[in-house]
């Protein structure tokens, strides 16, 4: 048993390191992304949704490459409807950028990682 716990912390610190999106909650949301001084890039997605499945790995590339100059996170609407209400997000995927606390442009459905990253870059 001890040694699956091990097994199992030694890869949630190696999926840390993979530059994985990060997981946002309604719990979270204030301090990782309201309270955030970079641009933070929130993907409202849920399980059942085709187009959201097919943008995620997108979002995981994009972890990776904008890390340490913008957050980029997940928020399951499903499991975190406060958020989803307050934003008003009655489709998804639905992308949010938001900076110093307010959404500075957004994107709904999925689209190429190539429009996403243009749009990063306008708020870098």
């Amino acid at each position: 048993m001890e040694l699956n716990l091990t097994i199992r912390l030694l890869l949630v610190e190696h999926l840390k390191h993979n530059y994985m999106a990060l997981e946002l909650t309604d719990a979270n949301f204030q301090t990782t992304v309201l309270d955030s001084d970079k641009l933070t890039v929130v993907d409202f997605w849920a399980e059942w949704c085709g187009p959201c499945r097919a943008i995620g790995p997108v979002i995981e590339e994009l972890a990776k490459e904008y890390d340490g100059k913008a957050n980029i996170g997940k928020l399951n609407v499903d499991n975190n409807p406060n958020v989803s209400v307050n934003y008003g997000i009655t489709s998804i995927p639905a992308i949010l950028f938001i900076k110093g606390g307010k959404v500075v442009d957004k994107q709904i459905g999925a689209v190429p990682k190539s429009v996403l990253e243009k749009k990063i870059q306008a708020h870098l």
